[in-house]
């Protein structure tokens, strides 16, 4: 089997032999509704350092276990507290991370060397459909960070994950085709391991939906915790992205529908709502390279919906590799 190999269709058959793999070892990138992650065995440390090879990622950077039911939150996590079984009850499947305190299962090589673990249900056919066959193999769950470069644009489709990593993919891996991410940017991570909830990272579950489920104030308060996408720089393709500034001739340019395009610029995407933009904006920032553009000015949408997820998301793309 060469690097990389496409299952397109992502059958019964092919997501059992990807299932199997996983088992024997092997990577495998699969589609998520947010973006898609590169998945490995979380028990298995040989397999686990195999994804922070091929992401060239640091091994104090913690990765998120994807899980198939929330019965599986307590082989990962103790002293599980109600409002995050209220949280896991009413958003997953979904976009939502909770960090929890970890169990002995949650060893040092996922955790970075915290005493807390990130678990998800991902809301995707093909994800749950992997979980669940790796699951009736014995496996506990999936290591699975975004499938790409660290640092660079996450990949919201098959042919992006195969344009970042193929090189760095070995006999086995696969790749598991299903579509375009229908979220877009990642998940919201919320750490629940003090007295009430505290976003990490935002993305497609808010403050108001986490406060509504919760019945509790979010809180900015509680110690340092590592998670995914905490960094400075992050999220940036090669291009410069410059932002809420008026793009000049030959740059690219995002932004709502309503913004009209200047002379000049290569309009990259035009969503017409805070989703939509959501949903287009790391493929929008992909084809900048690929077009070979050296600036994209991109004008933010507003709200306190998910467009507070795409606003922290082009801060950081904002500050370049």
């Amino acid at each position: 089997m060469t690097a990389g190999q496409f299952l397109s269709h992502c059958s019964a058959d092919a997501l059992r032999q990807a299932a199997q793999q996983l088992k024997a070892g092997a990577l495998v990138a699969f589609p998520t509704e947010t973006v898609y992650g590169l998945g490995a065995d979380a028990t298995n440390p040989d397999s686990v350092a195999r994804i922070y090879a091929v992401k060239n990622r640091p091994a104090d950077h913690p990765l998120i276990v994807h899980v198939s039911d929330l019965s599986d939150l307590a082989e990962w996590a103790d002293d599980i507290p109600e409002f995050a079984i209220a949280l896991a009850r009413e958003y997953w499947p979904g976009p939502m991370t909770l960090i929890l305190k970890r169990s002995s299962l949650a060893q040092n090589f996922i955790t970075g060397g915290q005493n807390s673990v990130g678990i998800r249900i991902p809301n995707h056919p093909i994800a749950l459909a992997l979980l669940e066959e790796f699951k009736k193999i014995g496996g506990k769950g999936v290591a699975a960070p975004s499938a790409n470069r660290f640092g660079h644009v996450s990949p919201t489709t098959s042919d992006a994950v195969a344009e970042e990593l193929n090189e760095f993919l070995a006999t086995g891996d696969l790749i598991l085709d299903g579509g375009a991410s229908q979220v877009g940017v990642e998940s919201t991570i919320i750490d629940c391991t003090g007295e009430a909830p505290r976003i990490l990272r935002p993305g497609a579950i808010t403050e108001a939906m986490i406060m509504s489920t919760t019945q509790s104030v979010v809180t900015q308060e509680g110690e340092k915790i590592r998670v995914s996408g905490s960094l400075e720089n992050h999220y940036a393709p090669a291009a410069q992205v410059l932002l809420n500034i008026e793009p000049h001739s030959g740059d690219g340019f995002i932004a709502l529908s309503s913004i009209a395009t200047p002379a000049g610029v290569t309009r990259l995407a035009a969503p017409k709502s805070n989703e939509e933009f959501a949903q287009v904006l790391y493929e929008a920032l992909r084809s900048a390279d690929h077009k070979n553009l050296a600036r994209v000015v991109v004008h933010e949408p507003t709200g306190e919906d998910i467009a507070v997820a795409i606003r922290d998301r082009l801060k950081r793309a904002s500050q370049s590799r």
